[in-house]
């Protein structure tokens, strides 16, 4: 009978070999594009940051609006400090202990105005919230499809390389048998020598890819990727007769703008001043009668065209430097996206192009070198530097096709996915 320590033993080897086989299968599950994005989205401390700047300023707007706070007062009024009644709280019948209670009374407009002032803030870090989930999951796009380029690009480098290789390793074996050529021979280990030396950057990039990736997303630098989601299609749609409520950015600066509105309403509002009223209880020595006084304090604007009128002069010109600064931007942002959308669409047709006319040639052009050394018409040279146009031709198409998709990601995230983790 087999022991029950060895027994345990085993079962304890057999449960992490399945350990190992279940775990890495389940960390290697492909990153989609839009899963890259909810997952930097929902890890953003800086959005947690702007959604409690608005938290705190609903809690203002709330305090702002009430009255202030009541004033007790206790003082002690004509105490005598020198003949025979110094000191004496009761003996002087001028002598007074007294309590008062004052009160400052704001109108309600102006309560009203202060608490708007802070729901308008509210509102603008709200709005700028959003331009930062707009900006956010644009970045996050572009560093996805940028990963992928160089993935791409990699991948492109390997395969050449491993062609060139097998290129050599025959112009080596054929040479030994006396049949090739030491200038074939040399010039197929220059063009290995060339590719592999762009292999080191590419590397390099591949690596600093992943790494941007994983900073947005948390997740592991080599998790493999997913398919690209179709590009042909864009789900942005942008109104030109108002393009304030659908560009984040442009809605930020009208919410600024209300803010700023808001706060010229408080200081119209602080044209009519706060009355103050006081009611105090005063009481005297016990052969004396005690006294109730009751007072109004109004602040004297004496001077109201250059205090008050010059601070609401000043709000309302901060007013039109915003509304003139939105407008103004307004009309650049519509004009770039316009130029986004001619662009993209420009890359698409420049794509088609390529591959159904220029990587055809560059493939046949290939295959009649080859043919052509195999025939004894032609040296290596061509078939050497028709690979190099070939793999220049691939490269460049990776270039294209990122700057088209980053034109996409443009106009796909140019309005902000409010199933990405928003809060309110």
């Amino acid at each position: 009978m087999e022991h029950p320590s060895l027994f345990l033993a085993r079962a304890l080897l057999a449960f992490a070999g399945l350990l190992a086989v279940i775990t890495p299968a389940a960390a290697v599950e492909p990153l989609s594009l839009s899963a890259a994005v909810h997952a930097a989205v929902a890890r953003s401390r800086s959005l947690d940051a702007l959604s409690a700047a608005a938290q705190g300023a609903r809690e203002m707007a709330v305090a702002a609006a009430q009255r202030p706070d009541p004033v007790l007062r206790l003082s002690l009024d004509n105490l005598p400090v020198d003949g025979p009644e110094r000191f004496s709280t009761t003996r002087d019948f001028m002598t007074m202990r007294s309590i008062a209670l004052m009160q400052t009374l704001p109108n309600a407009d102006k309560r009203r105005a202060r608490g708007e002032r802070f729901e308008r803030e509210a509102e603008a870090a709200m709005s700028e919230r959003a331009q930062r989930v707009a900006l956010l999951q644009t970045q996050v796009a572009q560093a996805w499809l940028e990963r992928r380029m160089q993935e791409q690009r990699w991948l492109l480098l390997q395969a050449q390389i491993t062609e060139a290789r097998v290129l050599v390793q025959t112009l080596d074996a054929a040479l030994r048998g006396g049949r090739g050529s030491t200038a074939d021979a040399l010039g197929a280990r220059e063009a290995l020598a060339q590719l592999e030396q762009g292999l080191i950057g590419a590397q390099a990039e591949r690596a600093n890819a992943r790494l941007t990736l994983a900073r947005f997303t948390g997740g592991p630098p080599d998790q493999p990727l997913a398919d690209a989601p179709p590009m042909r299609h864009t789900t942005a749609v942008m109104s030109e007769a108002d393009p304030v409520q659908y560009l984040p950015d442009l809605a930020t600066l009208q919410a600024r703008e209300a803010v700023a509105r808001a706060e010229a309403e408080v200081a119209r509002q602080e044209l009519k001043p706060d009355w103050s009223t006081e009611i105090m209880f005063s009481q005297r020595g016990s052969q004396f009668s005690n006294m109730v006084s009751i007072g109004v304090s109004v602040p004297l604007q004496w001077d109201k065209p250059q205090r008050q009128q010059r601070e609401l002069a000043a709000r309302l010109a901060r007013v039109n430097e915003l509304q003139a600064e939105r407008e103004e931007q307004t009309r650049e942002r519509v004009l770039q996206v316009q130029r986004w959308q001619r662009e993209w669409q420009a890359g698409l047709d420049r794509l088609a192009f390529l591959d159904a006319q220029r990587q055809p040639l560059a493939t046949q052009r290939v295959d009649a070198a080859l043919a052509a050394y195999r025939g004894g018409r032609e040296g290596l040279g061509a078939v050497l530097q028709a690979r190099r146009d070939a793999l220049n031709l691939a490269l460049e198409r990776l270039a294209l096709e990122r700057e088209t998709t980053g034109l996409w990601v443009q106009l796909e995230y140019l309005i902000p996915d409010s199933s990405t983790g928003a809060k309110p």
